[in-house]
């Protein structure tokens, strides 16, 4: 990065932190080290140092569009057990699917060492591909609508939902559904999942022309794509917290800190607010490319760009890890 550059970046409570990360997916952190799925198939760390590592699984990725290598999420035990939970797009018969699967560092190899769930709807667009541990131990999943919209209404389909599951890949006998791993549904594209210190679930969803969302989420309900969107209103039907109107947001991973939920923006090149207590969203931090996702230690936020990822304009140290320091 030009030293200029990087000075005034500095000034403005803004460091590149990490670079050449190649179109990075989620960013987790353990004890000092960062560790990053890239859409490719590569897993990344980075502590003194960026390295990469392999990653073997039962069954290829297939990185196509918004396909790959996705959500990941450490164990509770993860400094003991040196076990993950991955999120990966995959080829069977001639379809798009997606799953989520169990994964063991050692020797610097992440190996497969369970298929939690298989068979997720998949496409070239709409994977959804978050995957976080909540405040009850269990995992929570989003799945995009795989372009067919119709699907996230089906409430025997996985796609279009939000999923929650047992760590050992059985059905949670509490979910609101009996002998489903379904937790919300009428979903478009979710990306984003944080909970707030009281155990309160918030999701980002994309919408389809703006109308992005920031949804809260409770079990069982219908989040309405593609019935409502936006201000729209029917009956069973939840409505956003926040939407995006007519402009464009692209909201993806999210955090919660200090009441407020800080959320990356694709669209927008921008890490954006929201408070919970109250009305109201600001930009934190903009014009610093796609951010795809997000993850909060001690006052600072750091935030993942994806501005190679086919729709950016991506820079010579792209992409990056960016540092921001919260006011």
């Amino acid at each position: 990065m030009n030293s200029n550059k990087q000075q005034d970046k500095k000034e403005q409570g803004e460091e590149a932190y990490v670079e050449n990360l190649n179109v990075p997916w989620e960013i987790s952190l353990s004890e000092g080290t960062f560790y990053y799925t890239e859409r490719s198939g590569k897993m990344a760390n980075f502590k003194d140092r960026l390295e990469r590592q392999v990653l073997q699984l039962s069954k290829p990725i297939h990185s196509d569009g918004e396909g790959g290598l996705l959500g990941l999420a450490l164990a509770e035990d993860f400094l003991e057990s040196q076990t993950a939970f991955l999120y990966h797009t995959y080829r069977n018969d001639g379809k798009t699917l997606n799953r989520v699967v169990k994964v063991q560092l050692k020797g610097g190899v992440w190996r497969e060492t369970g298929e939690l769930l298989a068979n997720i709807p998949g496409s070239q667009f709409h994977n959804g591909g978050r995957v976080k541990l909540g405040p009850d131990g269990m995992l929570y999943v989003t799945t995009g609508d795989a372009g067919e919209p119709e699907l996230a209404q089906d409430k025997e389909s996985l796609a279009g939902k939000i999923l929650r599951i047992n760590v050992d890949g059985s059905v949670p006998e509490d979910n609101p559904f009996s002998g489903s791993y379904v937790y919300s549904y009428g979903h478009r594209n979710p990306q984003g999942l944080a909970w707030t210190d009281e155990g309160q679930l918030f999701s980002s969803e994309h919408g389809q022309s703006a109308h992005d969302e920031i949804n809260v989420i409770k079990p069982g309900l219908n989040y309405g794509w593609p019935v409502i969107e936006g201000d729209e209103v029917a009956d069973g039907m939840e409505q956003p917290l926040y939407h995006s109107g007519n402009d464009t947001w692209a909201p993806s991973g999210m955090v919660f800190h200090h009441d407020q939920l800080y959320v990356a923006c694709l669209g927008g090149e921008e890490i954006r607010s929201f408070q919970l207590k109250g009305q109201g969203t600001i930009v934190v931090k903009e014009e610093i490319g796609r951010v795809r996702s997000l993850i909060v230690d001690d006052e600072y936020l750091f935030a993942i760009t994806n501005n190679k990822d086919g729709r950016g304009d991506p820079v010579e140290e792209d992409d990056r890890m960016i540092k921001v320091k919260l006011e």
